[in-house]
């Protein structure tokens, strides 16, 4: 049964506080009408503070569309190879044992994608499979694990390297003051995840069950308009209300599975912001504190799209609180709009040290 084994996480060093973003967004858009609705909107996010690649006073200069994909290219090369031979090493594997990598991200473009640098730099096979997902957005951290889950499914023995490289800081507009745009310019955070899904072996979420839903006649609702100054975000006001429409879905995929969704062990759900993560809680009938790992995620990192739900199943992993044969879910949201989502239980392994050194002792990779 394929396994999603623990995720790697990295954020960048430089860091914004909410003080620090309030103060810079009076400054940038003083005078604007729509500036103090943007500013209460901000402060209830709940996020403390956000990582991004260049300090702020670079952040907030506009250098152009080519410089910043130039900066995008840069740092994905910079940060990804640490962060996913960790991952590795959660799941007890090396580079030459994975089929496919899955490379998602929405802020930044590369042809050929970043699989094949990676593929040609960090020892992986010339045969590995590449599946580059670019256009869903904050869901594509669910999507990933579900394709992922798709692959072992037909291919029982292969292993997925899952790698999410969201550089949202390179897509601030100074230019854009709507209030969408100023609640994601105080939203929105960098990071690097990765993360295995194993065919067989391994310790973490094995994946029973995925899902994909898309809520009719919304794709206006969250998405990018591409002008020559680059990637231009645009939230509709009716974004924050989608959890009641969705909520039936991710308690129907629950059911189907023969599980109560209000009774599951652990919840690993997208945090895009408080309504999302407040709404879902309501509508599924689970207390807020079961969607603490997310709630954490938004507040130290803010919204890492499709990164979150990577991070927030790291925490889940350090917090050492699911037992062998936790049920759990995990779910994805994006543009479209689309859910993304998983069911699976808890299972235990060999540590992955152990696995690595009973490879190295038969002379074999693990498979």
């Amino acid at each position: 049964m394929a396994t999603l084994c623990k995720p790697s996480v990295s954020v960048p060093e430089h860091v914004i506080t909410m003080e620090e973003t309030l103060e810079f967004a009076e400054r940038v858009h003083a005078g604007k009408p729509q500036l103090p609705l943007a500013l209460r909107l901000i402060r209830n996010t709940g996020v403390r503070k956000r990582h991004i690649v260049q300090p702020i006073e670079q952040t907030l200069r506009h250098p152009g569309f080519e410089e910043r994909n130039r900066i995008y290219e840069r740092e994905s090369k910079k940060r990804c190879p640490g962060v996913i031979e960790e991952a590795l090493t959660n799941a007890g594997l090396v580079a030459h044992d994975i089929d496919v990598i899955i490379y998602v991200s929405c802020t930044g473009f590369l042809m050929p994608s970043l699989t094949a640098w990676l593929i040609n730099t960090m020892g992986f096979r010339s045969d590995t499979r590449q599946i580059p997902i670019a256009q869903l957005g904050c869901a594509a951290g669910g999507a990933a694990i579900n394709r992922a889950h798709d692959f072992c499914m037909a291919y029982p023995e292969s292993n997925v390297l899952i790698v999410s490289c969201e550089l949202c800081s390179l897509c601030y507009q100074p230019g854009d003051d709507g209030v969408g745009s100023l609640l994601s310019d105080g939203l929105f955070g960098d990071a690097v995840a990765a993360a295995v899904v194993r065919g067989s072996g391994g310790t973490g979420m094995a994946l029973e069950r995925n899902a994909s839903y898309l809520i009719p006649n919304t794709e206006e609702w969250i998405s990018y308009a591409v002008r020559a100054t680059g990637f231009h975000f645009q939230l509709d006001r009716r974004v924050p209300g989608t959890m009641e429409p969705l909520a039936p879905v991710l308690r129907e995929l629950a059911t189907d599975h023969g599980w109560d969704i209000r009774n599951l062990d652990f919840y690993i759900i997208h945090a895009g912001g408080p309504r999302i993560l407040d709404d879902l809680s309501k509508f599924l009938g689970v207390d807020r504190s079961m969607f603490r790992y997310s709630w954490t995620t938004l507040s130290e990192y803010g919204n890492i799209a499709s990164a979150v739900v990577l991070d927030a199943l790291r925490r889940l992993f350090e917090d050492d609180a699911a037992a062998p044969g936790a049920t759990g879910i995990v779910a994805g949201f994006g543009p479209g709009i689309t859910a993304e989502m998983a069911v699976g239980r808890w299972t235990a392994g060999l540590p992955a040290a152990a696995e690595l050194d009973l490879a190295h002792a038969v002379g074999n990779p693990i498979s």
